[in-house]
């Protein structure tokens, strides 16, 4: 049986593309556009970006201590296998956020440091993207269901 509930571990978000991001704890999420502030956010179907803690555990197995936001994820999940998700599945995030996912992974279009150090990298595979379709505040340990 699907897991439909799980918990948010981390809020991330980078003032540049191509870096990490860092965990902020608390972050507003606006419709229609993504994480304020976060060099991501703009109009489209990439405007969130979620990867599971257990994704994440597949690279340090590897031997690599990586963190949340490592892989340029806004948000960092557990208990949800994120990558079985069908595109349209719509996730209630805390009191009142709405996301619906719009793609299952990414193209890699330049290898990451992570890629180079263990030969391997889960978010192009495992890593999901979605739109905002109502805004509001995501912290660490809201709720995260699939609506």
């Amino acid at each position: 049986m699907k897991k439909i509930c799980g918990k948010i571990l981390a809020v991330n978000i980078s003032q540049a593309k191509g870096e990490k991001k860092n965990n902020i704890g608390c972050g507003l999420f606006i419709e229609n556009l993504g994480l304020e502030n976060d060099a991501h956010a703009e109009t489209g179907i990439r405007q969130v970006s979620l990867l599971a803690k257990e994704s994440i555990e597949k690279i340090r197995a590897k031997g690599l201590y990586v963190n949340h936001g490592d892989f340029a994820e806004n948000l960092t999940i557990e208990g949800i296998d994120l990558p079985s998700l069908p595109i349209g599945t719509r996730l209630k995030v805390g009191q009142k956020v709405l996301l619906e996912v719009t793609q299952i992974g990414k193209e890699c279009h330049s290898r990451c440091n992570i890629f180079y150090t263990v030969g391997d990298c889960v978010m192009p595979r495992e890593g999901i993207f979605a739109k905002v379709l109502t805004g509001g505040e995501i912290k660490v340990d809201d709720k995260i269901k699939i609506a």
